[in-house]
């Protein structure tokens, strides 16, 4: 089936298109840091919060009702939040930034995971993702991760891929990793954008991610929809949950010690 969809390559108008609106986004973003308004999304509606704390992974498009149309490609933007009770922001810090770690939290979507760099609160890692709906892709991918403090309860955390290539014949004899940005397209870019906060005995984590993928070519859609349109909300749901998971379980262990 895989033979079906044809590979392309990223064109420099659809990174444009891409770039611009990560622009603007982040430029909203830093408004929401000021001491005035709400630090979490789900703080901006209290049905929202209400199901946050009731142990609900609630997550939504950021704007409209499916992906940005760019040139020759689509700008999927969704955002989620989960709480966790009993954690405290530091075991969150401590577990996320555990980065050698992350393929056996995330798996089967992490198939492997390394820590290449650290310097104080910047992080260089790889991630080799498993992505799977209809059609399978196996992705090595690079990314800069960068933390802020807000305070001893706030913290926010931007990741940024530097290099996606996919994967073909992942773990054979035959294995070959494509020159980036060429292959089916299914991810270009992944940029994540996460908060933090301490209180009501228990830790918020939200995500808002922002993910740039091709397009549907006409007559395809039945093979290339679902992956596209379907995956990022599901991943961003599936990292939430397995965050909140593993942190449930980090907290048990550290309650007992």
């Amino acid at each position: 089936m895989a033979q079906i969809v044809k590979h392309v390559e990223l064109q420099p108008e659809t990174i444009r298109a891409f770039e611009t609106y990560v622009r603007t986004a982040e430029a909203a973003m830093e408004k929401t840091l000021q001491p005035s308004g709400p630090f979490l999304w789900c703080d901006e509606e209290s049905e929202r919060n209400r199901k946050v704390r009731a142990a609900e992974v609630v997550t939504q498009i950021w704007a409209g009702s499916g992906p940005g149309k760019v040139p020759h490609g689509l700008i999927h933007d969704w955002i989620g939040s989960a709480f966790a009770p009993q954690a405290t922001i530091f075991q969150l810090l401590a577990l996320i930034q555990n980065y050698d770690n992350h393929k056996n939290i995330y798996q089967p979507e992490v198939m492997d995971s390394k820590l290449v760099q650290r310097d104080g609160n910047d992080f260089q890692i790889f991630l080799r993702l498993l992505k799977k709906k209809i059609i399978t892709v196996v992705l090595d991918t690079r990314h800069e991760v960068h933390y802020r403090a807000f305070g001893k309860s706030r913290w926010e955390c931007r990741s940024y891929t530097t290099q996606i290539s996919e994967v073909e014949d992942p773990g054979t004899p035959n294995e070959k990793i494509l020159p980036p940005d060429t292959g089916y397209g299914f991810l270009w870019r992944l940029y994540s954008y996460w908060r933090f906060e301490e209180r009501d005995a228990g830790v918020y984590l939200e995500c808002r991610a922002i993910s740039l993928t091709r397009d549907i070519p006409f007559g395809l859609g039945w093979a290339i929809q679902p992956i596209i349109q379907q995956l990022p909300q599901e991943s961003l749901a599936d990292t939430l949950a397995k965050t909140r998971t593993a942190l449930q379980a980090k907290t048990r262990t550290t309650s007992f010690v």
